[in-house]
């Protein structure tokens, strides 16, 4: 199984009264998101499956990978990582999943799955952490595929 986190690209500052959840991209994450999308265009396999947090700033960086997705109300800004688990089927699925969300929900799920002390992984505006959970004779193991940045692409 492989699975895809793909933080949301640079959106604007939350002012005022503006609902979070409303907030769109910059310009500069504009750019963020067709770099990463070409990329994980070339990479991700046709049958990969895209969930998207409904937030406006997810929607529009998985707007440039211009491949099917579905809006998924359990991947909001908070997420909770057994929601975001359980709507890729992990640890049972054989698809990839693409999951394009949120900090600190991602960099839980990367603490989680990597066996990290409990505290969040980093996870940069735009960037994309690829995990693949293979069978080993020792049991089941989680390796990362690649890290990237939209920044050094």
């Amino acid at each position: 199984m492989d699975l895809v986190l793909w933080r949301h690209a640079e959106a604007v500052e939350r002012e005022g009264d503006i609902d979070d959840l409303q907030r769109g991209l910059t310009p500069r994450g504009e750019r963020q998101a067709a770099r990463m999308a070409a990329w994980l265009d070339r990479h991700l396999p046709e049958g990969a499956r895209v969930w998207v947090s409904p937030a406006v700033r997810t929607q529009q960086t998985v707007v440039p990978l211009e491949r099917k997705f579905k809006t998924v109300a359990t991947l909001a800004p908070d997420a909770d990582v057994e929601a975001l688990l359980k709507q890729v089927q992990w640890p049972h699925s054989k698809a990839c999943h693409l999951v394009v969300g949120h900090q600190p929900t991602l960099g839980l799920t990367l603490a989680r799955l990597l066996g990290g002390t409990g505290e969040e992984f980093a996870v940069k505006k735009g960037a994309v952490w690829w995990l693949r959970l293979r069978e080993r004779e020792f049991g089941p193991q989680v390796a990362v595929i690649s890290v990237q940045s939209p920044d050094m692409l």
